[in-house]
Formats: C-alpha cells, structure tokens, sequence
C-alpha cells in the first residue's frame, strides 16, 4: 500500500511539473519543509526542500512569467525538457522518501510530466482558441491563471491525498483520446472530399 501511495503521488505531482516546471516543485518543496504529506529529509532528494532549492524555483516562476509576457521566442520543447526533468525529480523523491529505490522513478517521472505538457498544451490550446474566436482578448492571460490553479490543486492533492491524482491521469487520457478521435474525423473529411 506503501508504494501505491508513493507511485501516485509521483504521477500527480509529475503531470502537474509538466503544465507548470517551477511552481510544482515550489509547492512541494514548502509543504516538505512544514513535513505536510511529504518528508524529504533523510533521503538524497533532501534539497527539494531546501531554502536555496525554493528561493531558485520562486526566480525561476518570475523569469517564466516574465518571458511569456515579453517578445523573446521560447520553444515549446524548453518548458517541456524542464516539466520532464522537475517530474523525474519529484516522482524519484516521492518514492525515496518512503524508502523504495528512487530510479525508476526519474524515467517516470519524465514520461508522467510530458503526459501532462502535452494534455495541457492541447486542451488550453483548443480552450484559448475558442475563446479568441469569440473575440476575447485576455483569453492567454485567463487560461494562464485557470491552468496555475488547477497545477496548485492537482499538486495539492497528489501530496495530501494521493490516489486522487489518477483522477488527473484520467483527464489528460481523456483529452488526448478526444484530440486523436478529432483529428481522425478532420482527415476522413478530407478524404471524403477527394
């Protein structure tokens, strides 16, 4: 039961380093430090929740905000390289801390967190253009906080009630089925046109 309950959290606070690479790690790592759900201490994932750890992750979320507000091009397979790593990290922590070997978890964790990048990226890319569509301007900006709270609770309940976090697994499954069966309608259109 032990280890079911380490390998969801893992999955829950990967999938959500995959929306959101620097936020998740921050939240983890301050509810680590109160010993809140997760305890690293003692075990070699100790600096998740360091204060040096935190303070890099709280420059790292305003250095992401303050590039996705600017002009600088940022490939999308940057903020996924860094959710796949913060994922491998966690997922590893997760099941060092309750004594299991934390490997496995860093290959995962990464697989978990890309799970979750590219259900997000789909679903708040559909979600942003409907709502451009309809002439809403501030539809980025909306989605971006939407998406924050949604990472902060995912995480929230990954750490404090583990077995929730397949209801997220459930989603992103969700999502990408729906994306593949859309997409698979689009080119039968088109070949029922030719």
């Amino acid at each position: 039961m032990d280890l079911f309950l380490a390998i969801s959290q893992g999955i829950g606070t990967s999938l959500a380093a995959g929306v959101r690479a620097f936020l998740v790690p921050l939240l983890v790592g301050t509810l680590a430090r109160a010993n809140v759900g997760v305890d690293f201490e003692g075990t070699e994932y100790e600096f998740l929740e360091s204060i040096v750890w935190l303070a890099i992750m709280l420059s790292l979320i305003v250095g992401a905000w303050l590039i996705e507000r600017s002009d600088v091009p940022v490939s999308p397979a940057t903020w996924a390289i860094a959710g796949a790593a913060i994922g491998g990290v966690l997922f590893a922590g997760s099941l060092a801390e309750r004594d299991y070997m934390s490997e496995p978890g860093l290959f995962a964790g990464a697989l978990a967190a890309l799970i979750g990048f590219t259900a997000a990226r789909v679903f708040l890319g559909g979600a942003e253009e409907r709502l451009s569509g309809r002439g809403e301007s501030d539809a980025g900006t909306t989605l971006s906080l939407i998406a924050d709270a949604a990472v902060l609770a995912v995480t929230a309940l990954a750490v404090l009630a583990e077995p929730s976090a397949y209801l997220a697994v459930a989603f992103c499954a969700w999502v990408l089925v729906v994306r593949r069966r859309r997409a698979g309608q689009k080119y039968e259109g088109l070949r029922i046109l030719r």
